[in-house]
């Protein structure tokens, strides 16, 4: 996981990307309310995250996504911003796809006149670049409460099926003017990525939960 992870950062350092780590326990404003989540969404329930008491109104919780140093960036920082955070996340999913720990690494882009066709073009070189080898992608319409438009990105495995390996979008500007940045000046781009999910692809991993369980055997091929 330390390798992949290292692996995405390398590709954007020389494309000027700043590195932000970020709070793992995190108020709801953070890591719900600037992102645009509406109260009712299901990703507040406690049956998706993890609040620090039984109330679900708790004011501190384990962050669902690292879109959170995002926030707490936009806030701080000057623009533009050209931006990565990585870091662990948490929800309540376990099988063998999924885990309630899990590791993510989010980019940020905000300036001025950037586009959805900017995004396509840096997630598509960054997959070719990662698996070394022409990709065919394809972007899905999606929703996601922090981007209009969103996007589900696929790449087209050697089988012959599509793949989810990524999620992106265009940063709503409602969540730019929560974070005091002039809409109508700047753009956003976002993208996320789940660092088991393409380390389970590259490897040919079937289960998420062999890189957890300490199993040597599995562990000595990735020197």
């Amino acid at each position: 996981i330390t390798k992949i992870s290292q692996k995405v950062i390398d590709y954007f350092i020389p494309l000027n990307y700043q590195i932000f780590s970020g709070n793992e326990i995190e108020t709801d404003f953070y890591n719900f309310e600037a992102l645009n989540f509406p109260e009712n969404h299901p990703a507040r329930q406690m049956h998706d995250t993890f609040y620090l008491n039984s109330n679900s109104k708790s004011e501190y919780l384990l962050r669902t996504h690292t879109s959170n140093t995002q926030i707490h960036s936009m806030l701080k920082e000057d623009m533009p911003l050209y931006m990565l955070s990585p870091g662990r996340v948490y929800r309540c999913d376990s099988d063998t796809t999924h885990l309630p720990m899990f590791t993510q690494i989010e980019g940020l882009v905000v300036d001025e006149d950037v586009t959805f066709g900017d995004l396509k073009g840096i997630i598509i070189d960054f997959l070719e670049n990662f698996f070394n080898e022409k990709m065919e992608v394809r972007f899905r319409p999606s929703y996601f409460p922090f981007t209009e438009p969103s996007a589900e990105v696929d790449i087209l495995s050697d089988s012959g099926k599509w793949l989810e390996i990524l999620g992106c979008g265009v940063v709503n500007p409602v969540v730019l003017e929560n974070c005091n940045i002039d809409s109508n000046k700047y753009s956003g781009l976002a993208f996320g990525l789940g660092v088991e999910r393409i380390a389970m692809l590259k490897y040919g991993v079937n289960d998420i939960r062999e890189f957890y369980k300490s199993n040597l055997d599995f562990l000595a091929q990735f020197k």
